[in-house]
């Protein structure tokens, strides 16, 4: 398995793992637009030269981090890809000066696995919903927020 950061060329594969988990309401939709402009942010896992997994970190606001976009082949699950994904994503994030890494999630348990624990939404920054305008499940969001504190 090669971990490395998203290249343009990858966003097709990016598109497809993320848009089957969103059609079946475990994620929500990303447009090539969204992910062509957040490309920067991503890293992938590749194994014989498919897109197998995706992760995002998306810096928000001074010190503050949110994982998203994360998604594993449904082919490829169970391999500890995501785990890997989020937890290069957070030494990334360490390396900037992140301090608090946050996800919205419909897997609760998966990102608990990983030391994250869940909070309610008016614990997070108010920063941080400036892209929920475009939602198409705004203002009802049933996303679960958590978050990882920096262990200092």
């Amino acid at each position: 398995m090669i971990y490395r950061n998203a290249i343009l060329p990858d966003v097709e594969s990016i598109h497809r793992l993320v848009y089957d988990y969103a059609q079946d309401g475990l994620m929500l939709a990303r447009s090539r637009n969204q992910l062509y402009e957040t490309i920067r942010d991503m890293i992938v896992a590749e194994e014989d030269g498919h897109i197998v997994g995706v992760g995002g970190l998306h810096v928000v606001w001074d010190a503050i981090a949110e994982i998203r976009t994360l998604a594993v082949a449904k082919s490829a699950t169970r391999k500890h890809i995501g785990s890997e994904i989020v937890l290069r994503l957070i030494a990334d994030g360490r390396k900037l000066g992140i301090e608090t890494f946050f996800t919205l999630t419909y897997q609760p348990e998966f990102f608990s696995s990983l030391g994250f624990r869940e909070v309610t939404k008016d614990k997070l920054p108010q920063k941080i919903w400036k892209e929920c305008i475009d939602c198409p499940k705004f203002p009802n969001c049933d996303e679960i927020a958590m978050i990882l504190m920096n262990k200092k």
